[in-house]
């Protein structure tokens, strides 16, 4: 079984791009898919209710984003919670689909959590930083979180060099999803 990574900046266009291959019958994990279905979970509310000293878990996630602005430390306590379930889903997936040739991997932080010899492939989606802002900013995304996020990410240049393939996307949809085809037959 072949596994290929798919990442790239915050707002880049990986969720797109992974749509697309998903569309070509390719089977896909989505690490930003399995974290909205934790921050579901009873447990891992109650797990961050206690650890943030939340009084409750309504509206949960909102309530993390704003600990986050107000104090950065906490991005470190909400990953020692999320990304361990991340990894179980991502290993049950793997489990799910052992008879697969090919598994694509939507991983947003895949340099960030020294990941890459997970895989034997890496696609890094790349765009420039003003357009990801931009799509970030009509997704309702909140300018400070922008911020905070962008700069705990690993630098594209540093990404470019490791990744195996780069899609640049700073055009249309139409111009992503032929690079897309492109890197699929390439691979």
């Amino acid at each position: 079984m072949i596994k290929i990574a798919i990442t790239g900046s915050l707002a880049s266009g990986k969720s797109s791009a992974a749509k697309l291959i998903k569309k070509k019958k390719y089977k896909v994990f989505s690490a930003d898919k399995s974290v909205t279905e934790i921050y579901k979970k009873k447990k891992i509310k109650k797990l961050i209710k206690k650890r943030f000293n939340f009084k409750n878990t309504k509206e949960i996630k909102k309530k993390v984003k704003i600990s986050i602005i107000n104090k950065k430390i906490n991005m470190k306590k909400l990953e020692k919670i999320i990304h361990p379930e991340v990894r179980r889903e991502r290993n049950a997936f793997i489990k799910k689909n052992k008879n697969h040739k090919i598994l694509f991997f939507e991983i947003p932080l895949l340099f960030e959590g020294k990941l890459e010899k997970s895989f034997d492939k890496i696609i890094f989606i790349h765009a420039m930083k003003k357009m990801r802002y931009k799509r970030y900013l009509l997704r309702g995304g909140n300018k400070k979180i922008f911020t905070i996020l962008d700069r705990r990410q690993v630098k594209p240049l540093v990404k470019i060099k490791r990744s195996h393939f780069v899609i640049t996307n700073n055009k249309s949809l139409k111009y992503l999803k032929k690079s897309v085809s492109r890197v699929l037959r390439d691979l």
